[in-house]
């Protein structure tokens, strides 16, 4: 998927227990941000929280 920037993120899911761990990560810095949800979320939803998150921490690395 690609950000605002046209940059590449991309995505891992991991299932944990009753939760799952949405991570974004910015293809050219490396930078990954993280959110948890339950598992019932639905994965598009986790996918956009995810990366505005990584889009603010982008923001705040560059000033």
């Amino acid at each position: 998927m690609n950000d605002a920037e046209g940059r590449d993120v991309y995505f891992e899911f991991t299932v944990i227990g009753t939760s799952v761990k949405a991570t974004a990560i910015d293809s050219v810095t490396g930078i990954e941000v993280s959110v948890v949800g339950p598992v019932t979320a639905r994965r598009n939803e986790l996918q956009r929280l995810a990366l505005a998150k990584l889009e603010r921490r982008l923001t705040r690395e560059n000033g």
